[in-house]
């Protein structure tokens, strides 16, 4: 008997192990060549991204803002409320004069909000600490414009530098931790607002650096001076013939200017052109030579520069002061505005005046007996349809692109075998 231990005794051959890299891939798990591949839903939902067809582009909000009316008026039909007189009083009060400022002034503090958001968004970069971002910055600037007695226009100029510098320094802060240490840009601006809340009611102090209105539990900073403030926009609008009963902020054109440099910049130069590959994918950006680390502390930074000028129109324009009555929780607003407004200068501006003309008008409701708070409710559900839309259209669209490339390939296919069995059956005859 032969030994099973004998080195000479062949030893039975392994069976092969199948070559991974050459089995057909399925055809199903990639898109076919032509078609990019697709964007996880929620990288897509912040970066904006939807429908590529001019006719789905439009459609597609126009079909969101339909649900969102039918679904907003039966929740008016369930709180007891007539929904089609509850939206007439609605549009008759905020249509007035008095209103139609009101709705102005906020949407411009909105659409900044958003376009600070919007920035980070294009990186797919959740700057969350936009709220806490604007009112530190408001409220240094407010203690250095208070302190110092410039002439025009240098006051003015002093004090939005200073916002926008607090603003930007505050934002950098979260960019630097997400690169050197990992730390997700989500907590370290989360974390980043309760500081700066915590700063500015430590500093908000008489001992410190405000001081007591007369005549009231309020604590303010020292009013800026008349050199040092903005004023409304009334006069020119009376030159050519427009007169409203209201002031209408001063920095007004400031928003219009932050908007269009917003456009130009990520659609017509190199750094919005990286700015939106690194969001897409990081190691692509980083094989084409785009530095992603330092692009996420640059967007981070102009995040937070355009967050600064949220609080100015209010600041210069209306208060002179920062003090507890100052506007907080804009910048969680900002969020909402630039996702209804798919991250475009113009679709954020028409969402701001929507939010805005939402809030003007939610005081009318009561006298309806409609609760107020059904404002709040109506906002969400015109964000969640707006977002769940568009992402549906968008997804169809790719799939229709996907079947329409696919059907191409495998008609040239054919066509190419029909052409060859052609050429191979007339040499066969001859």
């Amino acid at each position: 008997m032969t030994d099973p231990k004998d080195p000479a005794r062949p030893e039975p051959e392994e069976p092969a192990k199948p070559d991974l890299s050459k089995e057909p891939k399925d055809s199903t798990s990639e898109p076919p060549p032509g078609v990019p591949e697709p964007v996880p839903a929620w990288k897509a939902i912040i970066q904006g991204l939807g429908p590529t067809g001019l006719g789905l582009r439009i459609g597609a909000p126009l079909l969101a803002l339909l649900i969102s009316l039918v679904i907003t008026m039966i929740l008016l039909r369930i709180t007891g409320a007539d929904p089609f007189s509850s939206v007439q009083s609605m549009i008759d009060y905020g249509t007035t004069e008095n209103s139609i400022v009101d709705i102005v002034n906020r949407a411009t503090r909105y659409y900044l909000s958003a376009v600070a958001v919007a920035i980070g968004f294009r990186m797919a970069l959740l700057n969350i600490g936009v709220d806490g971002q604007y009112r530190l910055a408001a409220f240094i600037a407010a203690v250095l414009g208070g302190a110092l007695t410039l002439p025009a226009p240098f006051g003015q100029m002093l004090v939005i530098v200073a916002a926008m510098v607090v603003g930007g320094v505050w934002a950098a802060i979260a960019g630097v931790l997400k690169v050197t240490r990992g730390v997700s840009e989500v907590l370290s601006t989360i974390m980043l607002n309760a500081i700066a809340t915590g700063l500015i009611a430590y500093l908000l102090n008489d001992q410190r650096l405000a001081e007591f209105r007369p005549g009231s539990n309020n604590v303010a900073t020292p009013k800026i001076p008349e050199d040092g403030r903005v004023g409304p926009l009334n006069g020119i609008l009376s030159s050519i013939g427009i007169d409203l009963p209201g002031q209408l902020y001063g920095l007004l054109p400031v928003a219009v200017v932050v908007g269009i440099v917003f456009w130009v910049v990520i659609n017509h130069t190199r750094f919005g052109f990286d700015l939106k590959v690194s969001g897409l994918s990081q190691p692509a950006a980083q094989a084409s030579g785009v530095n992603a680390r330092r692009m996420i502390v640059y967007t981070m930074v102009a995040s937070g520069v355009v967050a600064g000028l949220i609080g100015m129109p209010e600041l210069l324009g209306a208060s002179y002061e920062y003090s507890l009555n100052f506007p907080a929780g804009l910048g969680f607003t900002g969020i909402t505005i630039a996702l209804l407004g798919r991250n475009h200068p113009a679709g954020m501006a028409l969402a701001a005046l929507l939010f805005a003309f939402l809030d003007q008008t939610s005081d009318i409701l009561q006298e309806v007996d409609v609760p107020k708070e059904i404002v709040g409710v109506m906002q969400g559900v015109v964000v969640l349809t707006v977002v769940i839309v568009y992402e549906l259209v968008r997804r169809w669209e790719i799939r229709l692109q996907q079947r329409t490339v696919a059907a191409e390939l495998a008609t040239g296919h054919d066509l190419a075998r029909e052409a060859t069995g052609s050429t191979g059956s007339t040499g066969s005859a001859s």
